[in-house]
């Protein structure tokens, strides 16, 4: 059974660029394959792991329903076996992971059948990996849809603000109410800057929010960015890289 990391908080905090940090960092240190989930309709973890998108499951689900209305089953394929098919055809395969990413459905619909579609196939996909490293989307929808049951570490990313950590508060608490199947769950306080970092850490805990660790804001990834280049080619000795790896060395191993 795959081990699962999910990355959530509000729109902004750095979540996919640590996402996208989280599959190199497995593939580096274990050569174990990953399962990538972009569970965010607004696609962007493959920028981040720098590959193509060919489809997502937005853009096959009504492809799918059509050929289903139709009546053309090819092979008189069941409505399942279709749905298998389809989905398949969306993973974007790449050296050490493969990405399954969600993106935005056709037409006024909303995103609640994507979504259902989405957890469902990570599911059924989870056992051929050893590893499945799942964006989420910005916001708290995907737990209020359970999108992130069955998790074994919820890291929540806030940026350097109080603002950031209240909304952290707001999703810990979501997760409880719901009664999520969340393992570990834990903060990480992105972009700091100085003495901030110490004061920021306390207010979390004041919260009754445990603190992964702190990464600091750094040039590197700015660059990266700029220069339009994936953030998994952030230098190694970069201190944000540095700061996150030794978080993932201490809570992946716990």
């Amino acid at each position: 059974m795959a081990y699962v990391i999910a990355f959530s908080g509000k729109g902004g905090t750095g979540k996919t660029t640590l996402a996208g940090l989280a599959i190199r960092y497995i593939i580096e240190r274990t050569g174990k394959l990953v399962l990538a989930v972009d569970a965010d309709s607004n696609s962007c973890l493959n920028l981040a792991v720098g590959v193509d998108l060919h489809a997502t499951i937005g853009s096959i689900r009504e492809t799918a329903l059509e050929t289903i209305r139709s009546g053309s089953r090819p092979g008189g394929l069941s409505t399942e076996e279709i749905f298998d098919y389809q989905i398949k055809q969306t993973l974007v395969e790449a050296k050490g992971f493969d990405l399954l990413a969600m993106g935005r459905p056709e037409g006024q619909g909303c995103y609640c059948a994507a979504n259902n579609i989405i957890r469902k196939y990570t599911d059924k996909l989870a056992d051929d990996y050893s590893y499945v490293v799942i964006d989420n989307e910005a916001g708290m929808e995907h737990l209020s849809r359970r999108t992130s049951s069955g998790v074994d570490i919820m890291f929540t990313v806030s940026d350097s603000t109080v603002k950031g950590i209240k909304t952290a508060k707001r999703i810990d608490d979501l997760i409880k109410e719901l009664a999520l199947q969340t393992g570990k769950r834990f903060l990480i306080i992105n972009r700091a800057k100085g003495a901030e970092s110490q004061k920021l850490k306390d207010y979390a805990a004041s919260l009754g929010l445990t603190v992964a660790g702190v990464i600091p804001d750094d040039e590197a990834v700015f660059n990266t960015d700029l220069n339009g280049r994936p953030v998994v080619e952030i230098p190694q000795d970069a201190p944000s890289v540095k700061a996150f790896y030794a978080i993932l060395d201490k809570e992946l191993k716990a």
